[in-house]
């Protein structure tokens, strides 16, 4: 069994999900599986994923999980009582082999009853597979490479305000390569370690639950504001009606930087914390975010940058070195820390596709990133918000 428990994911489907039952409850979504690394055998995996996703439904919360919810300073009480009666249902999980070799895998339904969906998923195919290609990984050289890691910044006066956190659940290798990970960032980066987005280990070893708000939020939200061109404004105008004020890190690539920077007025800029790098260049990015901050008459020392996208303890370094002193950083590393165990790491992801019968997409800054089904309607998005066709 690896999913135990249903606080096993990234706190911003606890965070989303939440602001879909105040705000879009009847809300319907498709999410989509996509495999980006090529020539990966899945389809041999299916009876074990299906046995998995079987086992997963009948996973409820437990008592000291949802009074651990509800000890959060931005979680509301109703929400919790909701977790606490509902569960996850197969039937909005459709699952087969694909003609390449990999797997089929849809999740149709109420937005509301498939958020909590994405992550588990995910970290149910990632492991099965390596369960079954990697059956006995060398964890005294693993434990050696962490070693390294964290030496590279613990202990070094120039990084003590460097701030790491683990944001690996998706593609980690195993759970309990995971939660081993996480206690030893816990112990041995001391100061350095800023928390972790997995909600189960941070209840489990007391250590501090982070994020915000994912793409999927704001992908929804083309198919539910009362505009188009509005639709990344009113996702977070409804999020900040939500929060009042907290959790305010806004994602930036859902349409790429400059529809961001467009939207993301004076209003915004002092109103939300900060802002999450997901794809394109980070020093490019961040360079961008600082200008945009002083032109809107903000401090951008007042503000922080959270860095996400494909992170390494030395190119985080780079980028804590390049920002120090102009504006807050921290740094989401993810597969570099959860699964790098000799085995090359698979790149998955399950995104929103549609949501109330109507197509949605993501134009990030990393082309790759991109994901839609419906050519006319992407050629329809990037002239809504001004975004170049590609090269």
């Amino acid at each position: 069994m690896i999913i135990e428990s249903l606080l096993d994911t990234d706190l911003y489907k606890f965070t989303m999900m939440q602001v879909v039952l105040h705000h879009f409850p009847g809300a319907t979504v498709e999410y989509r599986f996509k495999c980006r690394t090529p020539g990966v055998d899945l389809a041999a995996d299916l009876p074990a994923l299906r046995r998995e996703i079987d086992t997963l439904t009948q996973v409820r919360f437990r008592d000291e999980e949802l009074d651990y919810l509800r000890g959060l300073r931005f979680i509301k009480s109703d929400f919790v009582d909701f977790l606490g009666l509902m569960r996850l249902n197969a039937k909005y999980v459709h699952l087969a082999a694909a003609a390449d070799g990999g797997i089929d895998l849809t999740i149709r339904g109420p937005w509301l009853h498939t958020i909590l969906f994405e992550i588990p998923l995910l970290a149910i195919i990632n492991e099965t597979y390596f369960r079954r290609i990697a059956p006995t990984p060398d964890l005294a050289e693993a434990r050696r490479r962490m070693a390294g890691k964290i030496r590279l910044v613990a202990g070094d006066p120039a990084l003590a305000e460097m701030r790491i956190a683990d944001y690996g659940t998706r593609r980690r290798f195993s759970r309990t390569w995971h939660e081993e990970v996480v206690t030893t960032l816990k112990r041995d980066l001391g100061a350095n370690f800023a928390g972790t987005s997995n909600v189960l280990y941070a209840m489990r070893h007391g250590i501090t639950p982070l994020g915000t708000m994912a793409h999927e939020y704001l992908q929804a939200c083309q198919a539910l504001g009362p505009r188009l061109r509005d639709s990344q404004t009113y996702a977070f105008e409804k999020w900040a009606a939500e929060y009042r004020g907290d959790l305010g890190l806004a994602l930036s690539d859902v349409y790429g930087i400059e529809p961001f920077l467009r939207d993301f007025d004076m209003f915004f800029c002092k109103l939300f914390d900060g802002a999450r790098h997901d794809s394109g260049d980070p020093f490019e990015w961040g360079e961008r975010l600082i200008e945009h901050y002083r032109k809107n008459r903000v401090d951008p020392r007042t503000k922080s940058l959270v860095f996400s996208d494909g992170l390494t303890v030395p190119l985080a370094i780079r980028l804590f070195e390049r920002f120090r002193g102009r504006i807050a950083t921290a740094f989401g590393i993810g597969t570099n820390l959860t699964n790098d165990l000799g085995p090359t790491p698979i790149n998955i992801v399950i995104k929103m596709v549609r949501c109330n019968g109507q197509p949605v997409a993501k134009l990030s800054d990393s082309p790759d990133k991109n994901m839609c089904d419906d050519e006319r309607y992407l050629a329809y998005l990037r002239q809504v918000f001004g975004i170049p066709q590609p090269a």
